[in-house]
């Protein structure tokens, strides 16, 4: 006689396939090698993604979305509401920990060589997923409307209005207007719960089936030594390491939302002077310091529009590459793509460091 819970499991299998999907985990197989630690970098990444997601719709609760009661409601939320502010410093914890995450993993995808043939459009849609977590950022960080938030976003807005042919067009698009009003932060507001998410479920289906569909990538350097891979089943083996990594992060997370959380400051006033020492969030700060220090002009181009277009054709080359590094598709060492990638991985930690350097001497 079965008992409820195996009629409960049987009913399920029967609509949902169960069964199969278990065979098809207990059949994938990951690689064991010398550079598998980095493999559980995407998971946390995904992992951080469902804290913000979750701490996000928490919040939703309670936010206000207008220039007139977006500051209070967030006030109301940290003061008011019992562990309200914990929830909202989790909330931004989680995000500057999930682009870290993401940056770690999509580099060390980029040195791994993990990119190649068939996995193009793995790393596409990793590198889009990274420009979508960095717009999440940017469109989330006016929310508060604080002083801090609201002329870093004028700077920002600023920048992508220097854009030649279509800045000013995407200067207005974002703002809603000319200036940075009570209509941007509406318009912030619809793009960081609405559009956003979209486009990343989507992007981030594809990347999740893509992975699956592929597996993981052993590196060039182990294939090259010609010895056989040792593999581990995906469930519960590596599984179970995945989700050592996800109570790593979420300790990490803790302490931090509980010892630093996140502060409101003052609320932003569009009519006061900016205050000193304005600057973006910790993964804008390496372009926000390049564009301090070009010339005024560079080849009759004026130095910010030219950083600009430096930096989205950057983007344009990270897409690239698996198209590009013609050695790696054919089995060979491929050194200059490893250069290139070390290179930018110290521009963007030395860019950084001297950003918040020179602003804490100011």
């Amino acid at each position: 006689m079965a008992t409820m819970k195996e009629k409960v499991w049987a009913w399920l299998d029967t609509r949902l396939g169960l069964e199969d999907i278990i065979r098809i985990a207990q059949h994938k197989q990951v690689p064991i090698h010398r550079h598998s630690i980095w493999y559980y970098f995407g998971g946390m990444t995904l992992f951080l993604f469902g804290v913000q997601v979750a701490t996000g719709i928490l919040l939703l609760f309670y936010y206000r979305p207008s220039a007139e009661e977006a500051y209070e409601s967030i006030q109301f939320l940290m003061a008011e509401v019992e562990f309200g502010w914990l929830i909202r410093s989790i909330h931004a914890w989680s995000a500057n920990l999930m682009i870290l995450m993401l940056f770690v993993h999509l580099f060390s995808v980029l040195l791994l060589k993990a990119y190649r043939g068939p996995r193009e459009m793995t790393w596409v849609s990793g590198v889009g997923l990274m420009g979508l977590a960095m717009a999440f950022g940017f469109t989330g960080y006016l929310l508060p409307w604080n002083e801090l938030a609201y002329f870093a976003t004028k700077v920002g807005t600023e920048i992508t209005g220097a854009v030649p042919f279509a800045g000013k067009f995407a200067l207005r698009l974002l703002r809603g207007g000319d200036e940075v009003t009570g209509a941007t932060l509406t318009r912030f507001y619809g793009i960081h719960v609405a559009v956003l998410p979209l486009i990343a479920t989507s992007l981030l289906g594809l990347h999740l089936y893509m992975v699956q569909r592929h597996g993981m990538s052993v590196p060039p350097s182990i294939e090259r030594e010609g010895k056989p891979v040792r593999t581990m089943p995906f469930f519960p083996n590596f599984a179970l390491r995945d989700a050592v990594g996800w109570l790593s992060a979420l300790t990490v997370l803790t302490i931090l939302a509980a010892f630093l959380p996140a502060e409101l400051g003052k609320k932003a006033d569009p009519f006061a002077a900016a205050p000193a020492g304005i600057k973006p969030e910790w993964y804008f700060m390496f372009m926000f310091q390049t564009l301090k220090y070009l010339p005024a002009h560079i080849l009759g181009i004026e130095g910010e529009v030219a950083g600009i277009m430096a930096f989205n054709l950057g983007g344009v080359f990270l897409l690239a590459i698996p198209f590009i590094d013609w050695k790696t598709a054919r089995g060979e060492p491929s050194r200059l793509f490893t250069a290139i990638g070390v290179a930018i991985i110290v521009y963007m930690i030395v860019l950084t460091v001297l950003g918040y350097t020179m602003s804490a001497t100011k």
